[in-house]
């Protein structure tokens, strides 16, 4: 399904009104990086340094995403997959998620051998999207907000999907907090949704202090995901990988 800027800003959902980026939005991102920056950059580094040392290719991965109101724009995030890996294994995985009422669950916690070394630590501890704040810096995602889709499941929203966009786009948001990869994919569209339709400063700051614990919570999942597979791999039960192809 082909959507356009239009298409959001005159659904029939809702008054034809002009979507705009709230002030204070904009004031809480640009405060919140220049307080968190003496800690997030020499993170940054090491994590540059790290993925340098344990796997060849550029440091960055660039993806094109949908942001506000449909408008296409270039995401940053430190490279966690092999240099050259398929996207086509994603996007087949996602397409079942959207047409399920499976959970959210990430493909490298059920196991994907495109990670690098420490990529699935980068993935569960959400320090792999830290140069999203260049993003934000240039006005093109929030520090809260919904989760930016890509262009092929942008292609696959149906209209009502697409009010998500009537927000920027964010590093956190209300989906993020509210048990992510144990929700389905229509439980996300109407968590983000409702935050999109009730944004307000105090929302954002209630979320970006639960998120904290949220990804807290989901190394602890990893870490004994990962210590139940290294105890099935030395007793000979360890079960195969499920594959998904586009």
């Amino acid at each position: 399904m082909n959507h356009s800027t239009l298409d959001l800003a005159t659904s029939t959902e809702a008054p034809a009104i002009e979507l705009k980026v709230p002030v204070w939005k904009r004031a809480l991102d640009l405060v919140g990086i220049a307080v968190l920056s003496p800690v997030i950059v020499p993170v940054m580094v090491l994590i540059a340094l790290t993925i340098k040392i344990v796997s060849r290719g550029p440091i960055f991965f660039r993806q094109d995403r949908i942001g506000f109101l449909g408008k296409p724009f270039t995401c940053f995030k430190f490279r966690t997959m092999r240099f050259g890996a398929s996207t086509a294994v994603h996007q087949g995985y996602f397409k079942q998620l959207m047409e399920s009422d499976e959970p959210m669950t990430k493909m490298d916690s059920i196991g994907d051998p495109r990670l690098i070394r420490l990529g699935s630590v980068l993935r569960a501890s959400g320090l792999d999207e830290l140069p999203q704040l260049w993003n934000i810096l240039r006005g093109e995602m929030s520090i809260v907000g919904p989760r930016p889709c890509t262009a092929y499941e942008y292609e696959q929203y149906s209209p009502w999907h697409s009010r998500r966009l009537e927000t920027l786009p964010g590093l956190t948001g209300l989906w993020q907090v509210s048990g992510k990869n144990k929700t389905t994919f229509i439980q996300m569209i109407r968590l983000d949704i409702e935050y999109s339709r009730h944004a307000s400063l105090w929302l954002d700051l209630k979320i970006i202090l639960k998120t904290l614990p949220a990804l807290w919570k989901q190394c602890q999942e990893t870490r004994s995901r990962k210590q139940k597979e290294a105890t099935s791999s030395r007793t000979g039960m360890t079960k195969p990988v499920q594959s998904y192809q586009a």
